[in-house]
Order: C-alpha cells, then sequence, then structure tokens
C-alpha cells in the first residue's frame, strides 16, 4: 500500500453524519475489492470531524457536491462531483470517492490543500477552489 510521501500534516475534514456512515459501510465492503483505496478512505474516516445528525458545513466537500480544484503540480483547475462508486461517470465528471482523487477532496474545506498519491504512485497536491451543492448549482438566479 501506498502511503503519503509528505512529512506534512493533513488538514482537518468535516463530514455530515450520514455521509460518514454511508461512507464507514462502502470502506468495510471494499476492504476485499480495492484494500489500498479502502485503507485510504479509512484513515481519512479516523481523522474526520462529524457533524451532529442534519448538520452539513456548506464550504467542505461532500457526497454530491460539485468542486473545483486545482492540481498544484500541473496548476490544471477540475470541476467534478464526487459520488458514490455506482453514479461514477468520468465523461460527465462525476468521480467516486473510492478513487484516490475522491478520496483527497471528500470533508476536504474550502482553500485547503492535501497531498495525495496517485494509482502509478506519484504524490501529488491539490487545493480546492470551490464547493457547491446539488442545490446551489441548479437554483435560478434571484
Amino acid at each position: 500500500m501506498s502511503r503519503k510521501a509528505s512529512g506534512t500534516a493533513k488538514p482537518r475534514i468535516t463530514l455530515t453524519a450520514a455521509d460518514y456512515e454511508k461512507l464507514t459501510a462502502l470502506t468495510e465492503a471494499a476492504m476485499h475489492t480495492m484494500p489500498d483505496v479502502a485503507q485510504e478512505l479509512s484513515g481519512e474516516l479516523d481523522r474526520a470531524h462529524v457533524l451532529a445528525g442534519g448538520k452539513q458545513r456548506a464550504d467542505a466537500v461532500h457526497m454530491g457536491c460539485e468542486v473545483d480544484f486545482r492540481d498544484d503540480t500541473t496548476g490544471r483547475v477540475q470541476t467534478v462531483t464526487l459520488v458514490y462508486p455506482h453514479e461514477a461517470d468520468i465523461s460527465k465528471g462525476r468521480i467516486s470517492v473510492l478513487t484516490p482523487i475522491g478520496t483527497a477532496l471528500i470533508g476536504l474545506p474550502l482553500g485547503q490543500s492535501i497531498d495525495w498519491t496517485t494509482r502509478t504512485g506519484e504524490t501529488r497536491r491539490l487545493t480546492v477552489l470551490q464547493v457547491r451543492s446539488p442545490a446551489t448549482t441548479e437554483r435560478e438566479p434571484v
């Protein structure tokens, strides 16, 4: 299994109680089929601040949200929606939380950066630039 090569401490992440519960079950189910990514996600869950039922931090990446992030290595900015594996469709920008980048993004607050390891073992750094809830992206201007 690959671990983060950097000695930098990971930023604090925040999850809703519902996301935490579903992601814990997903991690347990994926331990046999995708052990590296499942262990990485499990580590993220272990250090997460879990909000009380029904509460959500609007500026933290959560399941179903749209997020703009920058690959600090290349400077490339991407917009993706973080989803569960069965909803993933890279052609529509829907990335699974059970990918290295999805695991890196979950719970990360606006403006924070994190080091993550690609499937090829390369260490990269990303920064969250914007977080939008599904309701926010579909809302008409007032």
